[in-house]
């Protein structure tokens, strides 16, 4: 797989996992949504991801 499908992965699931965090335990962990929302906001107007680049150094194919 390469990063750009490694990256919508772990970003749908941090935002699957703090939902149901926000819903069964605090609403404080929609915070986490909120986070994650903004990073891929900033990442599509700015065109770097701080996930990406920990991607690539580990490997996963461009």
């Amino acid at each position: 797989m390469t990063v750009n499908e490694w990256l919508r992965i772990i970003a749908g699931a941090f935002v699957m996992v703090s939902v149901a965090l926000g819903y069964f335990v605090s609403p404080w962990f929609l915070a986490f949504t909120a986070f994650v929302g903004l990073n891929l906001l900033q990442s599509g107007i700015t065109r770097w991801c701080p996930m990406m680049s920990l991607l690539r150094k580990i490997g996963v194919r461009p």
